[in-house]
């Protein structure tokens, strides 16, 4: 899928949803009718890029967005598909893909927290083709995502597949901790997680440390397939 990475704002806050927030995030800010989404703590300790995806609640598009980071180090961008103009259910869809890494040293406890504003779905814009044999940028992608709990003190082993007709173009996972602060050095060490892949089969291992006992922790394994209808 042909997007671009609009920069997210990265004003450090609390979410609108949680308790005991001393700040409010503004992923509904000048919405007049919003639903806030806030993801896990989302593990970046380096340069790679690490994407996480968040999604609105059913026949809600995403409207706005905002992240809390632990480190000013940390760039945090999401994507957005072409089009004009630029506007909810045009430049976003259902969910928003969260780009995150760390820019400078390496922090093995650096991460963010995504938010989104869903506002309902009223419909996209269309394009048009200006010339023969020249298209306008499509979605010849799709992601497969899957959220898999971390379970403490024992291993688990997940294959995924594309579906039927497609074929594995990528693969990505994260590491998320739905928690009210950030994950110490301790939990974000307590999640290890090994990824392969190998004839359109993607295989992660994933084990959880006694850290992560009475923690809800996530690993999501992103696929992103092409050929599909």
């Amino acid at each position: 899928m042909r997007r671009a990475a609009l920069v997210l704002a990265t004003a450090s806050a609390a979410t609108l949803a949680a308790a005991g927030s001393a700040r409010a995030t503004s992923e509904c800010r000048g919405l007049p009718v919003c639903v806030p989404v806030a993801g896990p703590w989302v593990l970046a300790p380096t340069r790679a890029e690490t994407q996480y995806q968040l999604s609105c609640p059913r026949s809600f598009v995403v409207g706005g967005l905002d992240a809390e980071l632990t480190t000013r180090a940390l760039d945090v961008v999401f994507r957005a598909t072409l089009g004009s103009p630029v506007n909810p259910g045009i430049s976003t869809s259902t969910a928003a893909v969260f780009l995150g890494r760390l820019a400078l040293g390496r922090d093995p406890a650096a991460s963010f927290r995504p938010h989104i504003g869903c506002v309902p779905a009223i419909g996209g814009g269309q394009r048009v083709p200006t010339a023969r044999r020249v298209f306008p940028p499509g979605r010849p992608t799709v992601r497969r995502v899957t959220e898999v709990a971390v379970r403490p003190g024992a291993a688990r082993v997940v294959v995924r597949t594309c579906r039927a007709g497609e074929r594995l173009v990528a693969a990505s996972h994260a590491v998320g901790f739905y928690t009210q602060a950030p994950p110490s050095r301790a939990l974000a060490s307590a999640v290890r997680v090994r990824r392969s892949a190998a004839a359109g089969r993607v295989t992660v291992r994933i084990a959880g440390g006694d850290a992560t006992r009475g923690v809800r922790a996530v690993v999501q394994l992103d696929l992103v397939c092409a050929g599909g209808r």
